[in-house]
């Protein structure tokens, strides 16, 4: 079970074939493959929804349609690279300049596995917001007093969003609070949020490093990106996201990432382990990249 999602980590091609080889098997006419044990709102046609806690959020999320509702192998959920001008996004000239540098193995500047630069298979922090614009599946949302835990499916990984009243820091190179020293960026940033509603959590994220990508395509960030998560509690089984990119050394203005609603789970729900390991992407270069890129 590993070895096929670490294979998902590097060619999302196999991860979309081996969920419509599983859809097929379980004979499940909807989109997304179906996580052992998870509920859909396909298999809840007809519920009448109950009311939101106010100020909660906490619980098990999966994807709503299906378990790959989340993954978003050409580029933004929202924003796909797939050569249509509603998703050309707006770059700027040093934007544009970086994004054609990069080279993805998915989107109109797809290159073949071997030769991408994408950090990402070399098991390299995928950060934020990747993960959610990139992988995006079952996730695990934990509030204390003083901040709210996100634990991911996706390799592993977790992000703190502090609650407790704290700023942002002014410079993100020199951040006043949390940071070690000397001071640096961060491959998940820093994340300050609070309740906008009884219903609605915003939280607000910057001091990136720079390294990363934003989404599977290569699209590209700068030390100024700022990233604003929208998180909106409709009834008592459903969370609606909005991923709101800003950045304007790449970017002419804001732009909206990702749209993704959420269903919850039971709070037993056992969350699949899915980690990129190094020693199984030097398997799957040399069985798949390496010669593809040979004939």
């Amino acid at each position: 079970m590993s070895k096929r999602f670490v294979a998902s980590t590097i060619l999302f091609a196999i991860v979309v074939s081996l969920a419509s080889f599983a859809r097929a098997q379980q004979d499940n006419p909807q989109d997304g493959m179906r996580l052992p044990g998870a509920v859909y709102d396909f298999d809840k046609k007809g519920e009448k929804p109950k009311p939101a806690p106010k100020h909660d959020i906490s619980g098990v999320w999966e994807p709503a349609a299906g378990y790959n509702d989340g993954v978003a192998a050409t580029g933004a959920k929202a924003m796909p690279s797939d050569g249509k001008p509603e998703h050309e996004l707006p770059y700027t000239a040093e934007g544009r300049k970086t994004f054609m540098a990069n080279k993805p193995t998915f989107g109109v500047t797809q290159v073949p596995a071997a030769l991408t630069n994408d950090p990402v298979p070399a098991c390299n922090p995928q950060g934020f917001p990747r993960i959610l614009l990139h992988n995006y599946r079952t996730s695990r949302i934990v509030q204390t007093p003083d901040n709210i835990l996100f634990l991911y499916e996706f390799n592993q990984k977790f992000r703190v969003i502090w609650t407790d009243g704290r700023q942002l820091p002014k410079d993100p190179q020199n951040p006043t609070w949390g940071a070690p020293d000397p001071p640096e960026s961060r491959w998940w940033g820093y994340a300050v949020g609070k309740w906008v509603d009884d219903y609605t959590f915003v939280a607000e994220s910057t001091g990136f490093d720079d390294r990363t990508w934003l989404d599977n395509v290569g699209r590209p960030h700068s030390d100024l990106l700022r990233v604003t998560e929208q998180y909106r509690r409709t009834d008592l089984d459903h969370l609606e996201i909005t991923v709101t990119i800003d950045d304007p050394k790449m970017y002419t203005k804001p732009w909206v990432a990702l749209r993704l609603r959420e269903r919850l789970q039971k709070n037993s729900f056992d969350i699949h382990e899915m980690e990129c390991a190094p020693m199984e992407t030097d398997a799957y270069n040399k069985d798949v990249a390496d010669p593809a890129v040979d004939k």
